[in-house]
């Protein structure tokens, strides 16, 4: 299976999970168009891209030549961004409810604070939007009552009352006045949100804190559909399935290859089953009270010899938990256990200085940096992974996970069942 196999791949079908992203899937062939002909110019190989994958989701086909051996490979996108966009609204007052309501769930359930002992990054990155929220909400307060009290005091001037003591403008227009300012600044924040992400990261946090780490229905229901789509891939002429989860869909992930090999869906005799985790985020839920399904699937996905499991992070991707064993930090760690592999994608050294201080403080891109080339890369190439020559196993047999992982639990909740 995927743990051993040394298989040279011909054909290869992968899945790509994204995380909580509300855009449609068509970004990420741009993305993988973009960059894997960068990455192919950069290390000397070729990467073409083709039309459409068979079947009803969205996709495309890569080729690859490496080495002189020819790669095909179909990737397709399993779109949950309709549940995303369901979950990402609009309103300002719901976003300051949602807010207050997600501080106090990871607050009162003290994984605020056991997060902390991880990692800064993806803590300071959870505190950002609450911290610019709050900071947008309070300008607006301030902004809004200078103009009220200037309203006043400039209708005052230019129409004074008509005999001492009338008090022709009443006290309320002040407030009104003020309200009206401080919403209207406040949506002038929402609108650029494109470039704050204080409304994104929000709704993100806000989502998976919404059940207290339970899935919700709807996000279930697809996750179902998901395993059936790579059940059904497990059947077909490949040599490898391999399925990539990126950011919050990497625990997505995990839940759904857990369920494919307890119902027995991966055949003895079939394509090697891999998963790559990128850019994690999994302690964000699985700290929680309610992931008890989630800590089930960690512990039993990381004791199965039916898939090969790597997980890459990086110290300098601010928004993910580097370096930080999803398995063992959620408490789920045994005796047999065996995956992931942990190890950094080491963007300080796969990036050239110049990129790198281009890149350092953008935060967001960053964490997208697993799915882009790298212009002085190590071990790590995420196009010859997923349509090159070699298994996932194959590629890191023998690979030692990073030395600087965090291994040790954490989290304050660790039960697998209520």
């Amino acid at each position: 299976m995927g743990s051993t196999s040394d298989t040279r791949v011909k054909r290869r079908k992968v899945f790509y999970i994204p995380g909580y992203d509300p855009f449609p899937p068509r970004r990420y062939r741009e993305l993988y168009r973009k960059e894997g002909a960068a990455q192919a110019a950069l290390s000397g190989y070729t990467l073409d891209l083709q039309g459409g994958t068979p079947g009803a989701g969205f996709g495309w086909q890569a080729r690859t030549e490496i080495d002189g051996q020819i790669t095909v490979a179909e990737i397709e996108i399993l779109v949950w961004s309709d549940i995303v966009q369901e979950s990402f609204h609009d309103s300002i007052l719901l976003t300051y409810l949602a807010m207050i309501r997600t501080a106090w769930i990871y607050i009162s359930t003290g994984a605020l604070w056991r997060l902390m002992r991880l990692r800064k990054g993806p803590v300071i990155a959870a505190l950002y939007p609450v911290v610019m929220l709050t900071g947008q909400l309070v300008l607006a307060i301030l902004l809004g009552g200078i103009a009220g009290r200037l309203a006043l005091s400039l209708l005052a001037v230019f129409a004074p009352a008509a005999t001492a003591g009338d008090a022709v403008w009443p006290p309320y227009l002040q407030a009104l006045v003020a309200v009206l300012v401080a919403v209207a600044l406040l949506r002038w924040f929402r609108d650029r949100d494109g470039k704050i992400f204080a409304y994104y990261l929000m709704h993100d946090f806000a989502h998976s804190a919404s059940h207290l780490g339970a899935y919700p229905p709807d996000l279930h229901s697809r996750l179902d559909a998901f395993g059936e789509t790579i059940a059904e891939a497990l059947q077909g002429d490949v040599e490898e399935v391999l399925v990539v989860g990126h950011s919050s869909g990497a625990h997505l992930a995990v839940t759904v290859l857990a369920e494919l090999i307890r119902r027995g869906s991966v055949p003895r005799e079939g394509p090697a089953l891999s998963f790559l985790s990128l850019g994690q985020v999994v302690p964000m839920l699985s700290f929680l009270p309610d992931a008890h399904e989630l800590r089930r699937d960690l512990r039993f996905l990381s004791t199965r010899a039916e898939i090969t499991w790597i997980d890459v992070t990086a110290p300098g991707d601010g928004c993910a938990f580097a370096l930080c064993d999803p398995v063992g930090v959620s408490g789920q760690a045994t005796s047999g256990k065996r995956w992931p592999l942990v190890f950094s994608a080491a963007f300080t050294q796969s990036l050239s200085p110049a990129r790198w201080r281009a890149l350092r403080w953008r935060f967001f891109r960053l964490h997208f940096q697993y799915l882009c080339a790298f212009d002085q890369p190590k071990d790590y190439d995420y196009f010859q992974i997923t349509a090159g020559p070699r298994t996932l196993g194959d590629r890191y047999a023998g690979r030692p996970a990073s030395a600087s992982r965090i291994e040790h639990a954490v989290s304050k909740y660790t039960a697998t069942a209520p």
